[in-house]
C-alpha cells in the first residue's frame, strides 16, 4: 500500500541523542508515520491533527476521532473502522464522518445517541470496561474523565472512553480526554500510550508525567496538547526515571493558533 508522506513532522525523544531512539522509531526523523512491529506485521501511526490519528494494523485501518473534513485524510489509506472517544467537537464531527467511507463505528454511548439512524445501523456503543474483537485485534473501552473538581464539567466519570488496542501481542493506549485516573495509573504492559495535556480540559504536563511514572508505558506520545510545554513534559518524564521514551510528533501542522 502506498502512503503519501507529509513533510516537516518533528521527532524528539526525551532521553535525547541517537542512542536513545526507540527501536520502532529508528531512522524515522522527519517521518509522517511511526511504525511499531507486532506479531504478524506492523502497526503504523499517522498523526493527523490534535487528537485525530490513523492507525494501520495487519487487519485493517482505524481512524481515531476524525474531525476537520475528509480532505485531511487525503493520501492516507481508507478506514476499516472508526473509533470515537466522546462528543466534543475536536473528537466528534458528524460532517466528517458522513464524508468518510461508511465503515463500522465504535463510540461511547453518548455519541451513539447523537448519530443519525442510518449511521447507528453500522455503529456500536461501548461503555467503560467493554471489550470487542474485530479486524484480528481487541478494542477495550477504558475510563476517560476529569478528577479535579473544577474540571469535572468537561469530562464527567462514566461518560467518555479511552481505548486500548491489543494488536499482535502489543498494547496501544489512546487515552482520549482525561486526567490521571486510578484506572490509568493501574494499567500494565502498555507498549505505546497517547496522552492528552492541555488546560482546562485534560491534564497538566506535570500530571501527565506523573501518570507515566505510575503506569510506565514503554513509549509515550503527547497529543491533544495545544498550548502546553511538551518539551517540559519530556524532561519531566526523563527525570522521573520510568524509562519511557517520549516521542514528539507534529500534531499541529498549520500551527497551534
Amino acid at each position: 500500500m502506498h502512503i503519501t508522506r507529509r513533510t516537516g513532522l518533528s521527532l524528539a525523544v526525551a532521553a535525547l541523542g541517537a542512542g536513545a531512539l526507540p527501536r520502532f522509531l529508528a531512522a524515522q526523523e522527519n517521518a509522517a508515520e511511526f511504525t511499531y512491529p507486532v506479531e504478524g506485521g506492523n502497526v503504523v501511526f499517522h498523526p493527523v491533527e490534535h487528537a485525530s490519528m490513523v492507525v494501520e494494523t495487519p487487519g485493517g485501518v482505524i481512524y481515531v476521532d476524525p474531525v476537520g473534513g475528509a480532505e485531511k485524510y487525503a493520501g492516507l489509506p481508507d478506514p476499516t473502522l472508526i473509533l470515537i472517544t466522546h462528543e466534543h467537537g475536536d473528537h466528534f464531527d458528524l460532517p466528517t464522518l458522513q464524508a468518510l467511507p461508511a465503515v463500522r463505528l465504535i463510540t461511547n454511548p453518548a455519541v451513539h445517541d447523537m448519530l443519525p439512524d442510518a449511521m447507528k445501523d453500522r455503529a456500536s456503543a461501548m461503555e467503560n470496561g467493554d471489550m470487542v474483537e474485530t479486524l484480528g485485534l481487541t478494542v477495550s473501552a477504558v475510563p476517560a474523565y476529569n478528577t479535579t473538581e473544577d474540571r469535572l464539567q468537561y469530562h464527567p466519570p462514566g461518560r467518555d472512553n479511552g481505548y486500548v488496542l491489543g494488536i499482535g501481542g502489543k498494547r496501544f493506549y489512546i487515552a482520549g480526554d482525561t486526567e490521571p485516573t486510578p484506572e490509568m495509573q493501574a494499567m500494565q504492559n502498555i507498549d505505546v500510550a497517547f496522552l492528552p495535556m492541555n488546560l482546562p480540559y485534560t491534564m497538566t504536563v506535570q500530571q501527565a508525567a506523573e501518570a507515566v511514572a505510575a503506569f510506565r508505558p514503554a513509549v509515550v506520545f503527547p497529543y491533544h496538547h495545544r498550548g502546553s510545554d511538551i518539551q517540559e513534559f519530556a524532561q519531566l518524564v526523563l527525570d522521573g526515571g520510568s524509562g519511557a521514551e517520549v516521542v514528539i510528533a507534529d500534531w499541529y501542522p498549520g500551527g497551534e493558533g
